[in-house]
């Protein structure tokens, strides 16, 4: 179990997401970069292109905000806020090496619900401006939700099923000597894809949609805008260092702290997300409805099913 945390790490965390998130929106932008005009040629043009979220986001401070008609501004704004604060309160049960901002009974839990808190979050972000086109993004992140939140739920069970317990510290001091991804493999992968889903990005695209320009983002603009695609990064984040305490053995490691081990465990998942969605096609909503039902949801069961046999058999 985790120690305790300092309280100061209460107020640190959300700095510490959030430059974990402009660093990983930078890298993706400069590979973004390099697909689009080749690599780079110096350092600082490096530099220049991995900044490119920051002037971007820079620029959306100064925007002006734009209204649509009979807009329901009050549900709207709910929405975008919504979405950073889901994804700090799911980061608060991250535990950093072996101490957590908090460690309740039903930790793994507590971080699922949290996501669930997104799905509503953007649906309201579709919903409040009154637009066509924003409310197909937001009924598309539902839909997107129902079919990837069985497997994820179920890859989240089978990690805490292994531990025998629902609390992330536990989850993290089970994995003494072995990691779980080692003889949980496919949980790992479906809670990879299905952390893609969660924060809408690479393939799982699909509620910010080029075909409905933009989809639930199209009439937000301005710090509006800004808050709420900061807050899809964040969610990456935190879902991709969720995967860190189950399955890679939190801050378990050789000669280094164990913060240091989660961070660099947390950049490693974060590089590979970023760079592997480049190689992975996007689906249409049908088709990736019918990939969870028929492939993902029976792969996680099977996995949880022999994760169960070997905790019975301990």
């Amino acid at each position: 179990m985790p120690e305790s945390a300092p309280l100061w790490a209460t107020a640190v965390l959300p700095l510490a997401l959030l430059a974990a998130a402009v660093v990983t929106a930078g890298f993706d932008a400069a590979l973004t970069a390099a697909a689009e005009r080749g690599r780079a040629g110096s350092p600082r043009e490096w530099g220049v292109r991995a900044a490119a979220p920051v002037h971007e986001g820079l620029r959306l401070l100064v925007q002006q905000r734009r209204r649509t008609t009979a807009s329901d501004v009050a549900l709207g704004r709910a929405g975008v806020v919504l979405v950073p604060v889901a994804a700090v309160l799911a980061g608060a049960v991250l535990p950093w090496g072996f101490r957590a901002v908090s460690d309740p009974s039903v930790g793994v839990v507590w971080f699922n619900a949290m996501e669930a808190l997104s799905w509503a979050a953007v649906w309201l972000v579709g919903w409040g401006p009154n637009s066509a086109l924003s409310l197909i993004g937001g009924y598309r992140f539902l839909a997107q939700g129902l079919a990837y939140e069985l497997p994820h739920m179920f890859a989240l069970t089978t990690a805490a099923l292994g531990a025998e317990s629902l609390r992330v510290g536990d989850v993290v001091a089970a994995q003494d000597g072995l990691w779980f991804v080692v003889w949980m493999p496919a949980a790992f992968v479906v809670y990879l894809l299905s952390a893609m889903a969660m924060s809408f990005w690479g393939p799982f695209g699909g509620p910010l949609g080029r075909d409905t320009a933009g989809g639930a983002a199209v009439e937000l603009s301005g710090v509006d805008r800004l808050v709420f695609l900061g807050g899809r990064w964040l969610l990456l984040v935190v879902s991709a260092a969720f995967s860190v305490p189950l399955f890679l053995g939190g801050g378990h490691g050789p000669l280094l702290p164990g913060w240091a081990w989660t961070a660099l465990k947390t950049a490693l998942v974060l590089a590979l997300l970023v760079t592997g969605r480049r190689l992975l096609p996007v689906l249409r909503m049908d088709r990736y409805m019918g990939l969870a039902w028929l492939v993902l949801v029976p792969l996680t069961l099977l996995q949880a099913l022999f994760v169960a046999v070997v905790v019975l058999h301990r």
